[in-house]
C-alpha cells in the first residue's frame, strides 16, 4: 500500500475492492458550486462553460477525489418532452408530464444527448471538466434519473405509482420501463464518451419511503440490473442513488451489480455495510441539513461515524447523503475532506482509526500461526 495516492488511483483502488491510503471523498454539490461562483442556477444549468468553471474552481478549493457533474434532475425528462421550469435561484423542477397515459409511450422519440434539451450542456460540461482535471480527480458524469423515476416523470408520478399496484396495468408499466431504460443507457454512454470515469442514476421514487420492496423488485430492479450489465460491456461503472431510508432494499441494490450505491443519511449504516460488503462500494452519507446548518465540528463527527460504520475495510467513499443545498457553507465541505484525511486512513488491516479492528486482526494472525 502506498503512503499517498493520487485521487484517481485512490478511487479505483476502492472500486477494485482493495485498501487505498485513505477514504476517498465525493462532492455532490452542483448547486453549491454555482452559488460559490456567483452564478444564477437557471443560466448555470444551461451553460456548460459555467458548469465547468464553477466545478473546477470548487475542486481547486476543496481538493476532493470525485467531481459530480450534473445540471439538476429534470434534464432527461425535459429532453423527452416533459414541462420543466428553471427558476433563477432554485434547482430545475418538473412542471408537467410528457404523456397522458402509459400507452402513449409509443408517441415519444428517443433522446439524442447531443441535441435535446439541456443534455448537450450536461455532456459538454463533463467533457470540459474531464479534460481539465485529467489525472488529478475522477469525474462522475450523471445520467440523471433511473428507469423507474424517469418513467414516473414522463407519465406523472401519481399515475405511474398507482399503475405499479394495478395488475391490469403491469404490461404497460413494463413497456414504459423498457423505453426509459434505453434512454438512461444513451445518456450514460454519452457521459462516458465525454470522458467521465463513471456515471450515476437517481431512483428516489423506487425506495421504501415511497414504493414497497415488492414494487422495487418487480419494476425497478430488473431494469437497473439490465442497465448495469449494458454499461459493464463498455467498462462503465454505475452508481445508483435511492433517497430516504433504503435499508430494506440495499441487498437488492447490490444484486444489480452496481459498482457504487449512494446512501442517504436515513439508512442503517451498519446494516447496509453488512448486506453489501464485497459487492458494491457504499457512497455517503453525511446529512445535507447538518452540512447546511451545522458546525464544521459536527460535520466531522458525522463523517467519522459514517467512515467507522461503512468503511472499516474499504468499499467506501465519503460524501453527503444527497445533493448539497446551494448555500451550504464552504467550511462544511472543508470539514468533510478533512475528516477523510484525519479519520479515514488505512493500513493493511483496515482503518487506522479503528484500533479494535487492528487488534482483532493481529489476534487472528497470531492464532493462525500457532
Amino acid at each position: 500500500m502506498k503512503e499517498r495516492m493520487a485521487s484517481p488511483e485512490r478511487v479505483y483502488c476502492v472500486l477494485a475492492g482493495e485498501l487505498p491510503d485513505r477514504v476517498p471523498v465525493m462532492a455532490q454539490n452542483f448547486q453549491n458550486t454555482a452559488y460559490l461562483a456567483g452564478f444564477a442556477l437557471d443560466e448555470f444549468c444551461r451553460n456548460p462553460r459555467l458548469i465547468a468553471e464553477a466545478q473546477i474552481a470548487a475542486w481547486e478549493r476543496f481538493r476532493y477525489d470525485i467531481v459530480d457533474v450534473e445540471n439538476g434532475t429534470v434534464a432527461a425528462a425535459g429532453a423527452l418532452g416533459c414541462q420543466v421550469d428553471y427558476p433563477k435561484d432554485q434547482p430545475p423542477r418538473l412542471v408537467g408530464p410528457a404523456i397522458e397515459k402509459l400507452e402513449d409511450v409509443s408517441k415519444l422519440e428517443p433522446i439524442d444527448p447531443t441535441r435535446d434539451g439541456t443534455l448537450p450542456a450536461l455532456v459538454e460540461a463533463t467533457r470540459l471538466i474531464a479534460k481539465a482535471l485529467k489525472g488529478r480527480a475522477c469525474v462522475l458524469g450523471e445520467a440523471d434519473q433511473g428507469p423507474f423515476n424517469l418513467a414516473a416523470m414522463l407519465v406523472g408520478m401519481e399515475t405511474f405509482l398507482l399503475a405499479t399496484v394495478d395488475p391490469e396495468q403491469w404490461d404497460a408499466v413494463h413497456r414504459l420501463l423498457e423505453f426509459t431504460t434505453e434512454q438512461c443507457r444513451r445518456l450514460a454512454l454519452a457521459q462516458i464518451d465525454a470522458g467521465a470515469d463513471f456515471t450515476q442514476i437517481g431512483e428516489p421514487l423506487a425506495g421504501p419511503d415511497l414504493s414497497s420492496p415488492r414494487v422495487y423488485r418487480q419494476f425497478a430492479f430488473p431494469y437497473e440490473k439490465r442497465l448495469v450489465e449494458e454499461l459493464k460491456k463498455r467498462g462503465a461503472p454505475l452508481c445508483i442513488h435511492v433517497c430516504g431510508n433504503a435499508t430494506r432494499i440495499m441487498g437488492d441494490l447490490a444484486d444489480t451489480g452496481a459498482a457504487m450505491l449512494q446512501t442517504d443519511s436515513k439508512v442503517d449504516m451498519v446494516r447496509c455495510r453488512e448486506v453489501t460488503q464485497g459487492r458494491s462500494v457504499l457512497v455517503g452519507n453525511v446529512d445535507t441539513t447538518l452540512m447546511a446548518t451545522g458546525t464544521p465540528e459536527e460535520v466531522m463527527h458525522a463523517a467519522r461515524a459514517a467512515i467507522q460504520a461503512m468503511g472499516r475495510h474499504g468499499w467506501f467513499i465519503l460524501s453527503s447523503g444527497c445533493t448539497l443545498g446551494a448555500t451550504t457553507p464552504a467550511a462544511s465541505t472543508e470539514a468533510l475532506v478533512a475528516a477523510a484525511k484525519l479519520y479515514g486512513r488505512y493500513d493493511q488491516h483496515g482503518l487506522v482509526d479503528a484500533p479494535e479492528e487492528r487488534a482483532d486482526a493481529t489476534d487472528q494472525a497470531d492464532g493462525n500461526s500457532v
